[in-house]
Protein backbone atom coordinates (compact mmCIF):
# COMPACT_ATOMS: atom_id res chain seq x y z
CA UNK A 1 0.00 0.00 0.00
CA UNK A 2 1.09 3.66 -1.15
CA UNK A 3 0.19 6.89 0.15
CA UNK A 4 0.27 9.56 -2.69
CA UNK A 5 1.86 12.79 -1.91
CA UNK A 6 0.14 16.03 -1.09
CA UNK A 7 1.29 19.67 -1.46
CA UNK A 8 0.29 23.17 -0.24
CA UNK A 9 -3.33 24.03 -0.52
CA UNK A 10 -4.56 26.56 -3.99
CA UNK A 11 -6.93 28.99 -2.92
CA UNK A 12 -7.95 30.34 -6.44
CA UNK A 13 -10.62 28.69 -8.95
CA UNK A 14 -7.92 29.74 -11.75
CA UNK A 15 -4.14 28.62 -11.15
CA UNK A 16 -1.86 28.59 -14.59
CA UNK A 17 0.19 25.30 -15.30
CA UNK A 18 3.38 25.28 -15.80
CA UNK A 19 2.76 22.38 -18.44
CA UNK A 20 -0.77 21.43 -18.60
CA UNK A 21 -1.77 24.76 -20.94
CA UNK A 22 -5.04 25.57 -21.08
CA UNK A 23 -8.56 25.59 -18.47
CA UNK A 24 -10.16 22.21 -17.36
CA UNK A 25 -13.76 22.75 -17.13
CA UNK A 26 -15.27 20.79 -14.46
CA UNK A 27 -19.16 21.32 -14.27
CA UNK A 28 -21.19 24.05 -14.48
CA UNK A 29 -18.69 25.66 -16.51
CA UNK A 30 -16.18 26.02 -13.90
CA UNK A 31 -12.73 26.26 -14.50
CA UNK A 32 -9.33 24.76 -12.71
CA UNK A 33 -6.27 25.03 -14.34
CA UNK A 34 -3.92 22.95 -12.80
CA UNK A 35 -0.24 24.17 -11.67
CA UNK A 36 3.20 22.73 -10.98
CA UNK A 37 5.34 23.35 -7.71
CA UNK A 38 8.80 22.43 -6.89
CA UNK A 39 9.15 19.35 -5.20
CA UNK A 40 9.78 20.23 -1.52
CA UNK A 41 10.07 18.11 1.49
CA UNK A 42 7.18 19.02 4.31
CA UNK A 43 9.59 21.04 7.62
CA UNK A 44 10.05 17.89 10.50
CA UNK A 45 7.36 17.71 12.99
CA UNK A 46 7.97 19.89 16.17
CA UNK A 47 8.61 17.33 18.90
CA UNK A 48 5.87 16.89 21.94
CA UNK A 49 7.14 16.62 25.69
CA UNK A 50 6.04 13.05 26.64
CA UNK A 51 4.40 12.63 29.89
CA UNK A 52 4.72 9.36 32.24
CA UNK A 53 1.40 8.69 32.53
CA UNK A 54 1.58 4.62 30.83
CA UNK A 55 1.93 3.25 27.60
CA UNK A 56 0.26 5.28 24.81
CA UNK A 57 -2.91 3.44 23.05
CA UNK A 58 -1.89 2.98 18.86
CA UNK A 59 -4.91 2.23 16.91
CA UNK A 60 -4.38 0.08 13.78
CA UNK A 61 -4.54 0.70 10.20
CA UNK A 62 -3.96 4.24 8.91
CA UNK A 63 -4.59 7.15 11.32
CA UNK A 64 -7.86 9.19 11.33
CA UNK A 65 -7.66 12.24 9.16
CA UNK A 66 -9.97 14.87 9.99
CA UNK A 67 -8.28 17.94 7.51
CA UNK A 68 -8.33 16.12 4.00
CA UNK A 69 -11.17 13.38 2.46
CA UNK A 70 -9.81 10.04 2.31
CA UNK A 71 -9.93 8.47 -1.56
CA UNK A 72 -8.95 5.11 -1.78
CA UNK A 73 -7.05 4.04 -5.45
CA UNK A 74 -7.63 0.51 -6.69
CA UNK A 75 -5.52 -0.39 -9.53
CA UNK A 76 -2.61 -3.55 -9.81
CA UNK A 77 0.67 -2.69 -8.83
CA UNK A 78 2.31 -6.07 -8.66
CA UNK A 79 1.74 -9.15 -11.64
CA UNK A 80 1.28 -8.48 -15.54
CA UNK A 81 -0.54 -5.08 -15.39
CA UNK A 82 1.60 -3.56 -12.83
CA UNK A 83 2.79 -0.97 -15.86
CA UNK A 84 -0.61 0.47 -15.73
CA UNK A 85 -1.25 0.33 -12.59
CA UNK A 86 1.50 2.47 -11.64
CA UNK A 87 1.08 5.20 -14.75
CA UNK A 88 -2.19 5.54 -13.28
CA UNK A 89 -0.98 5.92 -9.59
CA UNK A 90 1.62 8.39 -11.04
CA UNK A 91 -0.93 10.56 -12.69
CA UNK A 92 -3.08 10.44 -9.89
CA UNK A 93 -0.17 12.08 -7.78
CA UNK A 94 0.53 14.40 -10.59
CA UNK A 95 -2.66 15.73 -10.61
CA UNK A 96 -2.59 16.37 -7.06
CA UNK A 97 0.72 18.15 -6.91
CA UNK A 98 -0.49 20.45 -9.96
CA UNK A 99 -3.92 21.52 -8.12
CA UNK A 100 -2.06 21.92 -4.81
CA UNK A 101 -5.00 20.55 -3.45
CA UNK A 102 -4.89 19.60 0.46
CA UNK A 103 -8.42 18.77 0.30
CA UNK A 104 -7.90 14.98 -0.87
CA UNK A 105 -5.34 12.15 0.52
CA UNK A 106 -5.44 9.60 -1.74
CA UNK A 107 -3.94 5.64 -0.72
CA UNK A 108 -3.40 3.15 -3.30
CA UNK A 109 -4.33 -0.30 -2.66
CA UNK A 110 -2.88 -3.13 -4.90
CA UNK A 111 -5.92 -4.94 -7.01
CA UNK A 112 -3.35 -8.10 -7.96
CA UNK A 113 -3.32 -9.75 -4.69
CA UNK A 114 -7.44 -9.72 -4.67
CA UNK A 115 -9.88 -6.24 -5.54
CA UNK A 116 -12.20 -7.40 -2.95
CA UNK A 117 -9.63 -7.45 -0.42
CA UNK A 118 -8.30 -4.48 -1.58
CA UNK A 119 -11.57 -2.81 -1.42
CA UNK A 120 -12.48 -4.17 1.79
CA UNK A 121 -9.36 -3.05 3.46
CA UNK A 122 -9.71 0.57 1.55
CA UNK A 123 -13.46 0.85 2.94
CA UNK A 124 -11.82 -0.42 6.51
CA UNK A 125 -9.67 2.71 6.74
CA UNK A 126 -12.02 5.18 6.10
CA UNK A 127 -12.05 5.53 2.44
CA UNK A 128 -15.25 7.72 1.15
CA UNK A 129 -14.47 7.25 -2.50
CA UNK A 130 -13.13 4.50 -4.89
CA UNK A 131 -11.08 5.48 -7.79
CA UNK A 132 -10.50 2.16 -10.25
CA UNK A 133 -10.15 -0.97 -10.57
CA UNK A 134 -9.20 -1.38 -14.05
CA UNK A 135 -10.19 -4.16 -15.04
CA UNK A 136 -13.83 -5.42 -15.81
CA UNK A 137 -14.04 -8.71 -13.63
CA UNK A 138 -11.96 -6.56 -10.17
CA UNK A 139 -15.17 -3.76 -10.98
CA UNK A 140 -17.78 -6.72 -10.68
CA UNK A 141 -16.03 -7.79 -7.70
CA UNK A 142 -15.62 -4.09 -5.87
CA UNK A 143 -18.48 -2.62 -6.94
CA UNK A 144 -20.85 -4.51 -4.52
CA UNK A 145 -18.53 -4.68 -1.10
CA UNK A 146 -18.85 -0.31 -1.59
CA UNK A 147 -22.48 -0.35 -2.48
CA UNK A 148 -23.49 -1.69 1.00
CA UNK A 149 -20.96 1.14 2.13
CA UNK A 150 -22.28 3.92 0.81
CA UNK A 151 -19.05 4.54 -1.23
CA UNK A 152 -19.06 5.08 -5.46
CA UNK A 153 -16.85 3.57 -7.83
CA UNK A 154 -15.22 5.59 -10.50
CA UNK A 155 -13.39 2.59 -12.36
CA UNK A 156 -11.14 2.93 -15.39
CA UNK A 157 -12.36 -0.54 -17.23
CA UNK A 158 -14.26 0.40 -20.38
CA UNK A 159 -16.72 -2.24 -20.04
CA UNK A 160 -20.46 -0.87 -19.69
CA UNK A 161 -21.47 -3.53 -18.63
CA UNK A 162 -20.51 -3.02 -15.15
CA UNK A 163 -21.86 0.44 -14.92
CA UNK A 164 -24.59 1.19 -12.59
CA UNK A 165 -25.95 0.80 -8.59
CA UNK A 166 -23.34 2.58 -7.25
CA UNK A 167 -20.27 1.41 -9.88
CA UNK A 168 -19.15 4.17 -12.71
CA UNK A 169 -17.62 3.56 -15.80
CA UNK A 170 -14.89 6.13 -17.05
CA UNK A 171 -13.16 4.06 -20.10
CA UNK A 172 -13.50 5.17 -23.33
CA UNK A 173 -15.98 3.56 -24.90
CA UNK A 174 -16.48 1.66 -28.72
CA UNK A 175 -19.94 2.38 -29.48
CA UNK A 176 -19.24 6.29 -28.50
CA UNK A 177 -15.95 6.13 -31.24
CA UNK A 178 -18.01 4.44 -33.56
CA UNK A 179 -21.11 6.46 -33.75
CA UNK A 180 -18.89 9.70 -33.91
CA UNK A 181 -16.81 8.60 -36.67
CA UNK A 182 -20.20 7.33 -38.79
CA UNK A 183 -21.66 10.87 -37.99
CA UNK A 184 -18.82 12.72 -38.82
CA UNK A 185 -18.87 10.15 -42.33
CA UNK A 186 -22.20 10.93 -43.16
CA UNK A 187 -21.52 14.50 -43.05
CA UNK A 188 -18.96 14.44 -45.41
CA UNK A 189 -21.77 12.45 -48.33
CA UNK A 190 -20.98 9.15 -47.15
CA UNK A 191 -23.77 6.80 -46.79
CA UNK A 192 -22.66 3.30 -47.83
CA UNK A 193 -20.77 1.54 -45.33
CA UNK A 194 -18.90 -1.68 -44.98
CA UNK A 195 -17.36 -3.56 -41.63
CA UNK A 196 -14.13 -5.29 -40.16
CA UNK A 197 -14.93 -6.57 -36.69
CA UNK A 198 -12.82 -9.23 -34.97
CA UNK A 199 -14.49 -11.97 -32.69
CA UNK A 200 -14.87 -11.91 -29.35
CA UNK A 201 -16.79 -9.56 -26.93
CA UNK A 202 -15.10 -6.32 -28.21
CA UNK A 203 -15.79 -7.48 -31.85
CA UNK A 204 -19.29 -8.07 -30.53
CA UNK A 205 -19.80 -4.37 -28.85
CA UNK A 206 -18.30 -2.89 -32.06
CA UNK A 207 -20.84 -4.48 -34.29
CA UNK A 208 -23.58 -3.56 -32.05
CA UNK A 209 -21.98 -0.45 -32.35
CA UNK A 210 -21.51 0.09 -35.60
CA UNK A 211 -25.13 -1.33 -36.78
CA UNK A 212 -26.67 1.57 -34.75
CA UNK A 213 -25.00 4.02 -35.49
CA UNK A 214 -25.37 3.77 -39.59
CA UNK A 215 -29.10 3.19 -39.02
CA UNK A 216 -28.87 6.22 -37.05
CA UNK A 217 -27.40 8.33 -39.55
CA UNK A 218 -29.35 7.43 -42.25
CA UNK A 219 -26.72 4.97 -43.99
CA UNK A 220 -26.57 1.60 -45.14
CA UNK A 221 -24.10 -1.65 -43.90
CA UNK A 222 -23.40 -3.49 -46.99
CA UNK A 223 -21.50 -5.93 -45.40
CA UNK A 224 -20.40 -6.81 -42.01
CA UNK A 225 -17.22 -9.95 -41.78
CA UNK A 226 -16.10 -10.81 -38.93
CA UNK A 227 -12.70 -12.94 -38.27
CA UNK A 228 -10.53 -14.44 -35.52
CA UNK A 229 -7.07 -12.23 -34.83
CA UNK A 230 -4.20 -13.77 -36.24
CA UNK A 231 -3.35 -16.70 -38.98
CA UNK A 232 -4.30 -14.15 -42.05
CA UNK A 233 -7.87 -14.11 -40.09
CA UNK A 234 -8.68 -10.13 -41.17
CA UNK A 235 -6.89 -10.80 -44.62
CA UNK A 236 -9.49 -13.32 -45.34
CA UNK A 237 -12.54 -11.01 -44.12
CA UNK A 238 -11.54 -8.45 -46.91
CA UNK A 239 -11.99 -11.21 -49.69
CA UNK A 240 -15.11 -11.81 -48.81
CA UNK A 241 -16.46 -8.08 -48.77
CA UNK A 242 -18.83 -7.93 -52.14
CA UNK A 243 -17.61 -6.84 -55.10
CA UNK A 244 -20.99 -6.30 -56.57
CA UNK A 245 -22.43 -4.09 -53.51
CA UNK A 246 -19.80 -0.50 -53.79
CA UNK A 247 -19.02 0.59 -50.23
CA UNK A 248 -17.71 4.36 -49.91
CA UNK A 249 -16.05 3.88 -46.00
CA UNK A 250 -15.22 0.38 -44.34
CA UNK A 251 -15.04 0.10 -40.59
CA UNK A 252 -11.96 -1.65 -39.15
CA UNK A 253 -12.87 -2.42 -35.22
CA UNK A 254 -9.13 -3.36 -34.11
CA UNK A 255 -5.77 -1.94 -33.47
CA UNK A 256 -4.48 0.45 -36.14
CA UNK A 257 -1.11 -2.62 -36.49
CA UNK A 258 -3.79 -5.10 -37.41
CA UNK A 259 -5.66 -2.13 -39.40
CA UNK A 260 -2.99 -1.14 -41.47
CA UNK A 261 -2.01 -4.97 -42.79
CA UNK A 262 -5.87 -5.05 -43.89
CA UNK A 263 -5.29 -1.57 -46.06
CA UNK A 264 -3.51 -2.81 -48.92
CA UNK A 265 -5.72 -5.36 -49.70
CA UNK A 266 -8.81 -3.38 -49.42
CA UNK A 267 -7.33 -1.14 -51.90
CA UNK A 268 -7.40 -3.66 -54.43
CA UNK A 269 -11.29 -4.20 -53.90
CA UNK A 270 -11.87 -0.82 -52.99
CA UNK A 271 -9.75 2.29 -53.94
CA UNK A 272 -11.08 4.85 -53.25
CA UNK A 273 -13.05 3.93 -49.58
CA UNK A 274 -12.43 5.89 -46.49
CA UNK A 275 -11.28 3.50 -43.80
CA UNK A 276 -12.57 3.81 -40.35
CA UNK A 277 -10.96 3.30 -36.51
CA UNK A 278 -12.01 3.27 -33.32
CA UNK A 279 -11.08 4.48 -30.35
CA UNK A 280 -7.83 1.76 -29.69
CA UNK A 281 -5.95 3.60 -32.63
CA UNK A 282 -5.48 6.92 -30.33
CA UNK A 283 -3.16 4.66 -27.91
CA UNK A 284 -0.96 3.45 -31.14
CA UNK A 285 1.93 6.48 -30.43
CA UNK A 286 2.70 5.34 -33.78
CA UNK A 287 -0.79 5.37 -35.63
CA UNK A 288 -0.21 8.82 -37.20
CA UNK A 289 3.71 7.38 -39.24
CA UNK A 290 1.82 4.26 -39.93
CA UNK A 291 1.79 5.31 -43.98
CA UNK A 292 -1.28 2.56 -44.82
CA UNK A 293 -3.47 4.30 -42.97
CA UNK A 294 -2.99 7.58 -44.88
CA UNK A 295 -6.60 9.17 -44.87
CA UNK A 296 -8.64 6.95 -42.44
CA UNK A 297 -10.34 8.64 -39.80
CA UNK A 298 -10.92 7.68 -36.64
CA UNK A 299 -12.82 9.37 -33.31
CA UNK A 300 -11.17 9.63 -29.79
CA UNK A 301 -10.34 12.01 -27.09
CA UNK A 302 -8.45 14.94 -27.52
CA UNK A 303 -4.96 14.52 -27.54
CA UNK A 304 -3.87 18.79 -27.12
CA UNK A 305 -3.84 18.28 -23.06
CA UNK A 306 -2.53 15.00 -22.84
CA UNK A 307 0.42 15.78 -25.22
CA UNK A 308 2.38 18.44 -22.67
CA UNK A 309 1.09 15.95 -19.30
CA UNK A 310 2.99 13.28 -21.19
CA UNK A 311 5.95 15.30 -20.90
CA UNK A 312 5.26 16.52 -17.75
CA UNK A 313 5.15 12.74 -16.56
CA UNK A 314 8.50 12.09 -18.17
CA UNK A 315 10.28 14.84 -16.63
CA UNK A 316 8.86 14.11 -13.19
CA UNK A 317 9.30 10.09 -13.65
CA UNK A 318 11.76 9.46 -15.89
CA UNK A 319 8.90 7.49 -18.16
CA UNK A 320 6.45 7.64 -20.80
CA UNK A 321 3.13 7.16 -19.55
CA UNK A 322 -0.08 4.57 -20.56
CA UNK A 323 -2.03 6.54 -22.55
CA UNK A 324 -4.85 5.83 -20.26
CA UNK A 325 -3.14 7.03 -17.23
CA UNK A 326 -5.17 10.44 -17.99
CA UNK A 327 -8.26 8.63 -16.58
CA UNK A 328 -6.29 8.35 -13.11
CA UNK A 329 -5.54 12.05 -13.13
CA UNK A 330 -8.77 13.47 -14.64
CA UNK A 331 -10.19 11.56 -11.70
CA UNK A 332 -8.86 13.61 -9.23
CA UNK A 333 -9.53 16.88 -11.00
CA UNK A 334 -12.78 15.49 -10.80
CA UNK A 335 -12.72 14.66 -6.51
CA UNK A 336 -11.21 17.71 -6.32
CA UNK A 337 -14.13 19.72 -7.73
CA UNK A 338 -16.74 18.32 -6.04
CA UNK A 339 -14.90 18.23 -2.50
CA UNK A 340 -15.31 22.21 -2.30
CA UNK A 341 -19.28 20.72 -1.58
CA UNK A 342 -17.99 17.67 0.64
CA UNK A 343 -17.57 17.97 4.10
CA UNK A 344 -14.90 15.82 5.42
CA UNK A 345 -16.16 13.01 7.18
CA UNK A 346 -19.14 12.93 5.40
CA UNK A 347 -20.52 10.38 2.45
CA UNK A 348 -19.24 11.43 -0.79
CA UNK A 349 -22.04 13.55 -2.75
CA UNK A 350 -23.04 10.62 -5.13
CA UNK A 351 -25.54 12.86 -6.95
CA UNK A 352 -23.06 15.00 -7.98
CA UNK A 353 -21.83 13.00 -10.63
CA UNK A 354 -24.04 13.18 -12.89
CA UNK A 355 -24.02 17.08 -12.85
CA UNK A 356 -25.37 17.79 -16.54
CA UNK A 357 -22.54 20.07 -17.15
CA UNK A 358 -20.03 17.22 -16.72
CA UNK A 359 -16.53 17.96 -16.52
CA UNK A 360 -13.53 17.86 -17.73
CA UNK A 361 -9.86 17.24 -17.81
CA UNK A 362 -6.94 15.88 -20.15
CA UNK A 363 -9.20 14.33 -22.35
CA UNK A 364 -12.00 17.62 -22.89
CA UNK A 365 -15.55 17.24 -21.53
CA UNK A 366 -17.69 14.23 -20.31
CA UNK A 367 -20.20 13.62 -17.96
CA UNK A 368 -22.03 10.71 -16.45
CA UNK A 369 -25.56 9.22 -17.25
CA UNK A 370 -27.71 8.12 -14.95
CA UNK A 371 -26.52 4.55 -16.09
CA UNK A 372 -23.37 5.21 -15.08
CA UNK A 373 -21.36 5.72 -18.36
CA UNK A 374 -19.23 8.70 -19.03
CA UNK A 375 -20.16 9.90 -22.22
CA UNK A 376 -17.55 11.88 -23.96
CA UNK A 377 -17.26 14.91 -26.02
CA UNK A 378 -14.94 13.47 -28.83
CA UNK A 379 -12.85 15.00 -32.00
CA UNK A 380 -12.08 12.99 -35.50
CA UNK A 381 -8.12 12.97 -36.73
CA UNK A 382 -7.44 11.71 -39.62
CA UNK A 383 -4.42 10.08 -40.67
CA UNK A 384 -2.04 12.17 -42.95
CA UNK A 385 1.21 12.56 -43.73
CA UNK A 386 3.11 11.13 -40.65
CA UNK A 387 1.14 12.37 -38.36
CA UNK A 388 -2.96 13.01 -37.45
CA UNK A 389 -4.61 15.79 -38.04
CA UNK A 390 -8.23 17.14 -36.32
CA UNK A 391 -10.81 17.02 -38.82
CA UNK A 392 -14.23 17.50 -36.35
CA UNK A 393 -13.02 19.09 -32.90
CA UNK A 394 -14.60 17.88 -30.30
CA UNK A 395 -16.98 20.05 -28.26
CA UNK A 396 -16.11 21.99 -25.63
CA UNK A 397 -18.54 21.49 -22.99
CA UNK A 398 -22.44 19.98 -23.11
CA UNK A 399 -23.99 23.29 -22.51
Amino acid sequence: MAEAATVPQWTRRLIRTAAVAGALLLAGCQTLVPRGVPDRAPPPPKEQPTQGTGPETVQPGIPEDKQRHRVALLVPLTGPNAGVGQSLANATQLALLDSRSEQVRITTYDTATGAAAAAQRALAEGNRLILGPLLSEDVRAVAPIAKRAGVPVLSYSNDITVAGNGAYVMGYSPSQSISRVVDYAKQTGITSFAGLVPTGVYGQRASTAFLRAVESAGGQVVSLQTYNRGNGGIAAAVTRLPKNSPYQAVLIADAAGTAATAVPLLRREAATARVLGTELWNTDSAVGSNAALNGAWFASVSDGLYRQYATKYRARFGNAPYRLSSLGYDSVLLTIRIAREWKVGDRFPEAKLTDSGGFAGLDGAFRFGRDGIAERALEVQEVRGGTTATVSPAPRSFE
